[in-house]
């Protein structure tokens, strides 16, 4: 059980960071509407990310391109009026940050529309995350496989496999700390280099395809149910093939989460 399951009030950026200073895992799962916010918050998930896969689980894109700031602040909205306890992290979508003046913008807009307490962005990008740490948004950092920048990637692949580009990510990752970001996403790289970056920082580093030892996992929802439309990630795992209710599934998830039985290798790299 959470040392925070009992918490009256909404985490805060500082309940998580204090749950990695204790060793306790963080549980997160993407949420997109209002019945499944207020069946996460109740199963007990600690972090809610509104993300732009919703392009492709929701609306059907074969990316995450096509996802607008309206759609972000609209399905952000359903999320956050329908949760107690978890943090709700939001998306910056494709194009939506390119200057920290537009990014401004649109992550304000995340906040005081859709109700976002922190903001999510792709890549090293340290000029936007100062600007906005300074403006008083919390931002959340996205290192490893980038979805936004699929096509420059070339698919969907693992990231810091060679010596040079695992370098470059530990690199950015220190960076983006001492630009003020207040957590990490790392997706689809070495379970070895996400546990030397997840030591070696200070802000909770919360893992997707990146091994256990991370200090939390992410999954998309509709994923780990195993009703997404088309290939499930090997990183993921289908929790609802043993229960018998979406609700006990995700209760598996956040219990395998905290008590550091998932992933196990055959989700890492």
């Amino acid at each position: 059980m959470s040392l925070y399951a009992d918490a009256l009030n909404t985490l805060t950026i500082s309940d998580l960071a204090a749950m990695k200073r204790a060793g306790e895992k963080i549980s997160c799962l993407t949420a997109y509407d209002a019945s499944f916010s207020a069946l996460l918050d109740r199963a007990g998930i600690d972090v809610l990310l509104v993300g732009d896969s919703l392009g492709m689980v929701i609306q059907g894109h074969s990316s995450t391109l096509p996802v607008t700031v309206n759609d972000m602040v609209y399905h952000c909205r359903s999320v956050a009026m329908a949760r107690k306890r978890a943090y709700v992290i939001a998306d910056l979508p494709f194009a939506s940050y390119a200057t920290p003046e537009q990014a401004l913008l649109n992550a304000a807009s995340l906040m005081q529309l859709g109700g976002a307490q922190m903001v999510k962005l792709e890549g090293a990008k340290l000029e936007v995350i100062r600007f906005l740490v300074e403006q008083g948004i919390p931002v959340c950092a996205h290192l490893g496989l980038l979805p936004q920048s699929v096509n420059r990637l070339g698919g969907y692949k693992v990231q810091g496999r060679e010596q040079k580009q695992a370098r470059q990510i530990v690199a950015d990752a220190e960076n983006i700390q001492q630009a003020g970001a207040g957590l990490l996403i790392l997706e689809c790289v070495p379970a070895e280099l996400a546990a030397e970056i997840s030591q070696c920082l200070s802000i909770p580093v919360i893992g997707i395809g990146a091994g256990v030892n991370c200090d939390g996992q992410v999954l998309v929802l509709y994923d780990m149910l195993n009703i997404s439309v088309g290939k499930r990630p090997r990183f993921s795992k289908d929790f609802l093939a043993d229960v018998s209710s979406i609700e006990d599934a995700v209760r598996l998830y956040h219990k395998a989460v905290k008590s550091a039985q998932f992933p196990a290798s055959e989700h890492s790299y």
